[in-house]
């Protein structure tokens, strides 16, 4: 069994720096893809970022902008760090992995099998 545990989120102020955390146990991630989706209230769960096995390449929705940087040590674990962050930030942020598919990351939540409880991120104006 694969358990994703987020961690890091909270209330912040814009403009403010978070970075979000992704601890992965259970089955080795060895052979996994991870990425980051939120799920803003209201609306469809969207695909922020993702990393490949490696960590060597990374893939960003076209709306963070360059804000939001997705990392993955040499282990489990990965990590989003977000600056910059505005109230459309909010949402609840949810840590997934997949096992190899294809050797691009998807994009589509159907390309992962596991995912975490999800932790919210709340940024006021």
């Amino acid at each position: 069994q694969v358990q994703l545990v987020e961690s890091g989120g909270g209330l912040v102020q814009a403009g403010d720096s978070l970075r979000l955390s992704c601890a992965a146990s259970g089955r080795t991630f060895a052979t996994y893809a991870m990425a980051w989706f939120r799920q803003a209230p209201g609306k469809e769960r969207e695909f922020v970022a993702a990393i490949t096995l490696s960590g060597g390449s990374t893939y960003y929705a076209n709306s963070m902008k360059g804000r939001f940087t997705i990392s993955r040590d040499t282990a489990k674990n990965m990590y989003l760090q977000m600056n910059d962050l505005k109230p459309e930030d909010t949402a609840v942020y949810y840590c997934a992995a997949g096992a190899l598919k294809t050797i691009i990351p998807g994009r589509s939540r159907d390309w992962y099998d596991y995912w975490g409880q999800g932790t919210q991120v709340t940024v006021s104006s």
